[in-house]
């Protein structure tokens, strides 16, 4: 797992373009299918998604040793974290993060000592104790921590936000965005654009990587021409249900 982690932070520092989908099944099967297809990373996610501590153990387990599974914890808290870590995660992404200190103390919660104050247990990522020294040597330099700028407060606070060290990433949530602005679903709205191109501007200004999710091709590519490169294109639902719902219409 050590490699599957160490390359996913180099190349997204590096400024590479990482092509991943959103898990919300329960599916180790689903998990599967999408690295078969070549996406390079997996975004499970813990916030919106059914999924519980043994089902995202269950995808860790099919896929976590060939790319990178990075789980988005259901609050930017210090237990989800430590146990989403301690299972074999590739890094977390922590929503909701809108001043300097949380996203401080998400940094702090993800890294051990001195770097940080992570709990220390014995777990999957551990070897279960066999690999604990070399795990514990080697997480702070492997374990990605992404946060979510997602609400008009983290706009505002956008500035100090990215100067927080250890941050690998920030992931733009449109839809939330939008809709702590008082415009549900107007992702094009001057109000929201203009709130995206200052977090645009800030990240980019500080060397930070940006994250977007698209349910598109189409919705996607704009970010990336503007130089977003941690891409998450759909989610498991989506596929099924685009693929199935055309091919009830061709056959009906």
């Amino acid at each position: 797992m050590g490699d599957v982690r160490t390359g996913f932070k180099t190349r997204l520092a590096s400024g590479d373009k990482l092509l991943g989908s959103m898990i919300t099944l329960p599916s180790p099967a689903a998990a599967e299918i999408l690295v078969e297809l070549g996406y390079q990373w997996l975004f499970i996610d813990g916030e919106h998604g059914p999924l519980e501590t043994a089902e995202v153990l269950s995808i860790l387990h099919a896929v976590g040793d060939r790319v990178p599974c990075i789980v988005r914890v259901p609050v930017a808290a210090e237990e989800p974290i430590k146990k989403m870590l301690d299972l074999g995660a590739a890094g977390i992404i922590a929503p909701q993060v809108n001043t300097a200190q949380q996203a401080a103390d998400v940094v702090a919660w993800s890294l051990y000592a001195p770097q940080g104050r992570r709990g220390v247990g014995l777990a999957r990522a551990h070897g279960y104790g066999l690999k604990f020294q070399q795990y514990v040597e080697s997480a702070n330099q492997e374990v990605t921590v992404i946060v979510q700028a997602e609400h008009a407060e983290a706009v505002d606070n956008i500035e100090q936000i990215v100067q927080v060290p250890g941050i690998d990433a920030v992931l733009l949530g449109p839809y939330d965005l939008a809709a702590s602005l008082g415009k549900m679903g107007q992702v094009e709205d001057p109000e929201v654009t203009g709130a995206i191109d200052r977090i645009t501007a800030a990240c980019q200004a500080a060397g930070v990587p940006l994250g977007i999710f698209g349910v598109t091709a189409d919705a996607i590519r704009p970010y990336a021409e503007k130089g977003y490169n941690l891409l998450v294109a759909g989610t498991d639902t989506i596929f099924l249900a685009s693929a199935a719902g055309k091919m009830f219409k061709d056959l009906s």
